[in-house]
């Protein structure tokens, strides 16, 4: 399988200020990307403007509508994320809600004809999610069985965050995919979120964790030493930026309701190699093990969060479409990444297909 290039859906500007999911297509379209995580902001925005308002069957509706307009462009839909704030939950009433909104989003991801959930760990406060590891196997578990019953059956990728309250280094996605066992979970790796915990402390005056670069180190060696790269559905590939000040209370961006590294997550991420806005983050590094270290080939997607993305300027899209494909050109060059389908490839698809 080549390297195929995705991008967030959010990722071409947020639909809350103005920029429409069509002419955010138009600009991937244009600018070579062959994929989209859809974020469900972008659904729930775009049901909300079908007649009678957003319900279930609107979203359906949707979905529908966005598949088609995918289509259209050659556009894959790879997946629909963020499923969130699912394992764990103290409130198993809760919990109950969560799996019957479960089932509705496989209506949607049919709709959408995408096999893949996201579910990124949950970062809600402590005191709602359990410490109990088990429960959260469980949970993801049940996730999986129930994606195996679809037809066609739905793949989940999970995906720890930096800042997620029980779970945040991709040592525990792995030990969580392992523990869950099923042929349909596997992991996201994403650069950001990996060297974001073990590099990079934006509450800090160096902007960076004690140690770090013997962090990094370590980190590369085990990834490459431990993970099975067919359980690597998609990875993601950002920078971020370092801050002229510690994210700390007076800081622009602090917000008391989230820990510094969520803050700096929401407004700072960056394209690889953008070096000349700030990016600092041992991308390259981390990519070179998933590329070059775990062989990993397939999706790629350039899941960025900054605050440009919430500006009403019209060339956002279009601006962020752009660097998302020089970063995309970069990184090939500087991993060395194959992006052409083979006979071989073809051969692989067509059997993987018969499955």
């Amino acid at each position: 399988m080549h390297c195929r290039l995705a991008i967030t859906s959010m990722s071409l500007g947020r639909c809350y200020a103005g920029h429409s999911f069509v002419h955010k297509l138009d600009m991937a379209r244009i600018y070579g990307y062959e994929g989209i995580e859809l974020f469900y902001e972008d659904l729930v925005d775009i049901a909300e403007q079908l007649p009678g308002g957003n319900t279930r069957e609107k979203e359906v509706e949707a979905a529908n509508l966005i598949h088609r307009l995918c289509h259209e462009r050659g556009i894959v839909i790879l997946c629909l994320q963020p499923f969130a704030h699912y394992e764990g939950l103290v409130d198993r009433q809760e919990h109950l809600k969560r799996i019957e909104k479960l089932e509705f989003w496989f209506q949607l991801a049919r709709a959408l004809h995408t096999d893949i959930i996201q579910i990124p760990s949950s970062f809600g406060p402590a005191s709602e999610i359990s410490e109990d590891v088990s429960l959260a196997v469980a949970d993801l578990q049940k996730a999986a069985d129930m994606g195996l019953q679809q037809n066609p059956p739905i793949r989940f990728v999970y995906e720890t965050l930096c800042f997620g309250t029980r779970y945040n280094t991709w040592e525990q996605s792995w030990e969580m995919v392992q523990a869950v066992n099923r042929p349909n979970f596997g992991l996201c790796l994403d650069t950001f979120n990996i060297a974001g915990l073990i590099y990079a402390d934006p509450a800090s005056p160096s902007g960076r964790t004690p140690n770090c670069n013997e962090a990094v180190r370590n980190c590369i060696t085990r990834l490459v030493s431990t993970v099975n790269v067919d359980k690597v559905f998609y990875v993601q590939v950002v920078d971020a930026e370092r801050l002229v000040a510690p994210l700390v209370e007076g800081h622009p961006f602090y917000n008391a309701e989230q820990i510094p590294r969520m803050s700096w997550s929401r407004n700072c991420r960056l394209f690889y190699g953008e070096k000349d806005r700030g990016a600092y983050l041992p991308v390259a590094e981390i990519s070179r093990a998933i590329f070059q270290g775990l062989g990993f080939e397939g999706w790629v997607s350039m899941e960025l969060f900054h605050r440009r993305m919430a500006d009403t300027d019209a060339v956002v899209p279009k601006e962020l479409a752009s660097r998302g494909a020089t970063a995309w050109a970069k990184l090939v060059r500087d991993m060395k990444l194959r992006t052409e389908e083979t006979p071989s490839d073809m051969g692989r698809n067509i059997m993987t297909a018969s499955l």
